[in-house]
């Protein structure tokens, strides 16, 4: 299975093939770099369309010519322009065709740089896609070569939080890098004359903390009994303020990527995100992986049977 990188026309776009890169090295896969030309309707036959349709072709050329120099020498890749209704539709279209395993987007160019955006496309992909979306930080640079190295699993003790983690596992185990499952919890500022009604928030978000703490131990466990279980780094709970600095309490190593599990709200096979997903993800400093619910439970189940198998 391949890497579908989703090539902007119109913008140079190296953060989304640096992704692309570092996932399909780590995977062992190629690279297909595609870029979608939207398809006029209705169609006409006069000379502005054709006009119109010839400028289009020339940004997806231009863009494609560009991702060439930028794909890393030790890396295979096919190029392709799609032609579509919608980008979002345009790049499923293509990873059906190709068998792909994973999506790679950028971020907006409007976004915060070292964080993750969503553009409209990935506002597209993020409601439909049957296939994990990865986004790069906007900005996002890897060294030569680089691989995975640590997966971290976003978590909380709910519906599907342990089927999460135990499929970023196999994942894990599958491309040598180790697992770590995080939480977050974050608590707004009060204010200093709060008194007591400050103390009762300590409070309350210490017995969580103390929850998903042992939660966390339990699945763990339950991956430590895995066919081929990953090297498992502690588990962790970000604090802060906000979700950006509950993110960063942590710390991320170079090579560390998260992932993310889809709303139970959202349909089986497709990608939808809820809102504290969304939240984490929008705060992420490194790149940030959502699987659907389908492509979850198809991954866990595969980390339960012996290797050999597919990474995604």
């Amino acid at each position: 299975m391949s890497v579908v990188i989703g090539l902007p026309r119109d913008e140079r776009a190296p953060a989304a093939m640096q992704l692309g890169g570092l996932l399909a090295r780590s995977l062992g896969e190629d690279v297909v770099v595609c870029t979608v030309v939207p398809e006029l309707w209705p169609p006409g036959l006069g000379r502005v369309d054709a006009e119109y349709q010839q400028v289009l072709d020339q940004d997806a050329a231009a863009a494609l010519d560009r991702a060439r120099e930028q794909l890393p020498a030790d890396l295979s890749g096919q190029f392709e322009v799609a032609r579509a209704r919608s980008t979002a539709a345009g790049l499923l279209q293509v990873a059906n065709r190709h068998g792909a395993g994973m999506l790679a987007l950028g971020s907006s160019t409007a976004g915060m740089l070292g964080r993750v955006a969503f553009g409209s496309v990935a506002e597209r992909l993020l409601h439909s896609s049957p296939l994990p979306v990865a986004l790069a930080p906007r900005g996002f640079r890897v060294r030569p070569g680089s691989k995975v190295t640590e997966v971290s699993a976003g978590y909380s003790a709910t519906e599907g939080g342990d089927e999460l983690v135990v499929a970023v596992a196999g994942v894990a185990a599958r491309i040598g890098a180790t697992l770590r499952v995080a939480s977050f919890a974050v608590r707004p500022r009060t204010p200093l004359t709060a008194g007591v009604g400050s103390r009762a928030e300590y409070s309350v978000l210490n017995v969580w903390s103390a929850d998903v703490a042992r939660a966390q131990e339990k699945v763990l466990a339950e991956v430590s009994r895995l066919p081929h279980a990953p090297a498992m780094a502690p588990p962790v709970i970000g604090h802060g303020p906000n979700w950006a600095d509950a993110l960063e309490d942590i710390g991320w190593d170079e090579g560390s990527i998260l992932a993310v599990g889809s709303s139970s709200a959202g349909p089986l096979e497709r990608v939808f995100l809820g809102s504290h997903s969304s939240k984490i993800v929008r705060h992420s400093p490194v790149p940030a992986v959502v699987l659907p619910r389908g492509a979850t439970h198809n991954l866990a189940a595969l980390a339960e049977t012996p290797p050999p198998h597919p990474a995604w």
